[in-house]
């Protein structure tokens, strides 16, 4: 079992003046104690869980990159990119970049988005459900062709909502043949069909569900002519570690999704002393579930 965190609570202390240094800080102490991935959010306002739209958020790709240039090791993804935010070229060439500049490190989290409140008041478009699903097919589609070969394929692209002349992409990425893009969400009839057609993992909630919704995955592969164990299985959730009290049960917890096939468990780091807990997780956590 690997385990990565998502940074989705930015309430710290030092407000604003300090963000980059508690940002770098948590990145560091994660690469250093083996977290597999590192992440943020992708949203523009902070959800109702962690405090509401007057909650401090920073844009994700801007913080990966500063999370990319002070780690070595780990991963670096958007958990996970809207994909009503960004035009799928742009997208492309974003995680291309984070991918080029972290040394072949980035990788595509991506899903339909969920915060209607956060696109209408900010004015970004934000379509129906149905043409979401509809988007971001077409936009996974767009970037398999800007990573495909030396410089993208560089045929005309014309699907439904997106239209390229010509799928150019330099540099290319590091990583080859290109970043892995783990599709979120659990949906059995759409997501986890287009996991199964695109993706190189997946991401679900735990829960008693949790065996139900990968035995429709394996189907979904059996159905695309796909090998369901190339796929990585990950779960997100929040971590309570406390002061450290709560660590057996995490790892209990972590171990019985192990043996239910998870690979990668994702936790939403929260609270006011992220460091500590990324410390605390690395120290009783990590080693634990190691061999999950």
């Amino acid at each position: 079992m690997k385990v990565g965190l998502v940074i989705g609570d930015y309430t710290w202390d030092g407000g604003p003046a300090r963000m980059a240094d508690t940002l770098v800080e948590i990145a560091q102490t994660a690469d250093d104690t083996g977290f597999s991935i590192v992440g943020v959010g992708d949203h523009l306002w902070q959800g109702a869980h962690y405090g509401g739209p007057e909650a401090p958020f920073l844009e994700s790709f801007t913080a990966l990159t500063m999370i990319a240039a002070n780690t070595r090791r780990c991963r670096v993804a958007p958990v996970m990119a809207g994909v009503n935010f960004r035009h799928p070229s742009l997208l492309a060439k974003m995680v291309t970049s984070l991918d080029v500049l972290s040394g072949g490190r980035a990788m595509l989290g991506i899903g339909v988005g969920w915060d209607e409140t956060e696109a209408q008041g900010l004015g970004i478009p934000y379509p129906s459900l149905t043409e979401r699903f509809e988007r971001l097919e077409e936009t996974v589609q767009i970037c398999l062709r800007m990573w495909e070969g030396d410089r993208g394929d560089e045929r005309p692209f014309d699907g439904k909502h997106y239209r390229l002349e010509r799928a150019l992409n330099l540099p290319q990425s590091i990583t080859r043949p290109r970043p892995p893009i783990m599709i979120a969400g659990g949906g059995e009839k759409k997501t986890l069909r287009l996991v199964a057609r695109y993706a190189d993992a997946c991401n679900l909630y735990p829960g008693p569900e949790l065996p139900a919704k990968l035995d429709v995955l394996r189907g979904h592969c059996e159905a695309e002519g796909r090998d369901y164990d190339a796929i990585e299985k990950t779960c997100i959730f929040p971590f309570d570690m406390g002061e450290g009290v709560n660590a057996d049960a995490l790892v209990e917890m972590l171990n019985g999704l192990g043996q239910a096939g998870v690979q990668t468990a994702i936790g939403i780091l929260a609270g006011p002393d992220p460091v500590r807990q990324v410390e605390l997780i690395g120290k009783r956590v990590i080693p634990a579930v190691a061999d999950a």
